[in-house]
């Protein structure tokens, strides 16, 4: 991923199924009510892909909430400390 991804929630409206899931093989789900709640990180195009799925795919989208950048643990070798 690029330093620009970020951590998304995607509400859409009804529960999917396992064949409209597979469409999103990089979000994690979980129903909420009478709705499907999609959360991942994506980089800009990875969001415009998943968003234009969702609309070729006929779903009713409810929301898209950014919830932060992509938290990254430093890498072997990174230091804090001089």
């Amino acid at each position: 991923m690029d330093p620009a991804s970020a951590r998304y929630m995607i509400r859409i409206n009804g529960h999917l199924g396992a064949m409209l899931l597979s469409a999103f093989p990089a979000m994690a789900w979980k129903r909420q009510g009478p709705e499907t709640v999609l959360t991942g990180v994506l980089d800009r195009p990875g969001l415009h892909g998943v968003l234009a799925e969702i609309e070729a795919l006929g779903l009713d989208l409810l929301e898209v909430r950014w919830l932060g950048p992509e938290v990254r643990s430093p890498e072997r070798g990174d230091t804090c400390s001089p």
